[in-house]
């Protein structure tokens, strides 16, 4: 039965994902919905320019709307499932993803109007964040009590205390900012996300933790139906919208497995794309020259004349490695 469901949520997420592209897609076009691509990136993004943006809200339906779905599904083929408890837990998660996809619309409403690469500044877009991270965790302790113990990967569980809300604050953010900067090429963010998905599908029916099975799912789902319009060359831009939107999901999937620290696996691509961004500020800081050609790294790989399929597949394959190693990590910790 649960297969049933899971394979139904995954049909769905990605027919509702499909089919909104043809409603929002005309739509975003008509309102010149369109990004300003910045002038420090590669010449050739700039015929780019008129490709719409902010297409993340064509996956957000498909998700969160197989999801729903789902978990009626699953409270009528488990009786026994604490239904209040669980959709409690799972607003929660949904909740954390929508607010950040809020904040991306907010961010990219403000560089459509304004006509430029500059949305919400820096300072403002992390007091938000920040904001929707605490009220998260906040929701996350009412709902099910204190818990300070952090499970780390191929080592264990320790107890860190009061320790473990700046952590958690620290991995909320670095992960939703981590898929932000990962959405710079067609279809990357998109597919990467997915097949980190799949990863945390796979750990979450490991575990028998079938509710967060569903939301793992419905997200590889939603990301496959907008790669149909996503993936090069571009029929739209996810935008920060849907960026954001990805990494709340991400976390909330990782937080419902207790599994957070392992992201550093599961979202391996995204702790590259980071570190190169950290890395190069720092190396220049010190050095005035530039160790990548270009940051984040997926841009130094076309700056080296990589084409956008061929990093799409290179970052496809070093995320296969990191969810596999992401799931034996989290075998061997809790062994």
């Amino acid at each position: 039965m649960i297969k049933m469901i899971l394979l139904t949520c995954f049909g769905l997420a990605i027919f509702i994902t499909y089919f909104f592209g043809f409603l929002v897609i005309p739509f975003l076009k008509k309102l010149k919905v369109s990004q300003r691509i910045s002038r420090e990136g590669p010449t050739w993004h700039k015929t780019k320019s008129k490709t719409p943006t902010m297409g993340g809200v064509i996956f957000i339906c498909g998700v969160v709307g197989a999801a729903i779905i789902g978990y009626i599904l699953l409270n009528f083929a488990e009786k026994n499932l604490n239904l209040l408890q669980n959709i409690s837990v799972i607003f929660a998660s949904l909740s954390l993803a929508l607010g950040f996809g809020l904040i991306g619309f907010l961010d990219d409403y403000l560089k459509v109007i304004r006509n430029q690469n500059q949305g919400l500044k820096a300072k403002e877009k992390f007091i938000l964040q920040v904001v929707l991270a605490a009220a998260y965790l906040l929701q996350m302790v009412l709902a099910s009590g204190y818990n300070g113990v952090l499970l780390i990967p191929f080592c264990g569980q320790i107890d860190i205390g009061w320790l473990i809300y700046p952590v958690n604050m620290f991995i909320i953010l670095g992960c939703v900012n981590g898929v932000n900067l990962t959405d710079g090429i067609d279809g990357l963010a998109t597919s990467v996300t997915a097949v980190a998905g799949l990863g945390f599908l796979y750990l979450a029916l490991l575990l028998g933790n079938f509710s967060t099975s569903i939301l793992a799912i419905c997200l590889v789902g939603g990301c496959v139906g907008f790669l149909i319009w996503n993936f090069y060359p571009a029929k739209v831009m996810m935008g920060d919208i849907g960026s954001l939107f990805l990494g709340g999901i991400l976390v909330s999937v990782s937080f419902l497995l207790n599994v957070q620290v392992a992201l550093l696996f599961f979202g391996i691509v995204y702790v590259i794309e980071t570190l190169s961004v950290m890395i190069q500020m720092t190396y220049y800081r010190f050095t005035k020259r530039r160790l990548f050609k270009m940051s984040p790294i997926h841009h130094h790989f076309e700056m080296l004349g990589y084409g956008e399929i061929k990093i799409n597949l290179l970052f496809i394959v070093v995320q296969v490695i990191g969810s596999v190693l992401g799931v034996i990590s989290v075998q061997i910790a809790l062994s």
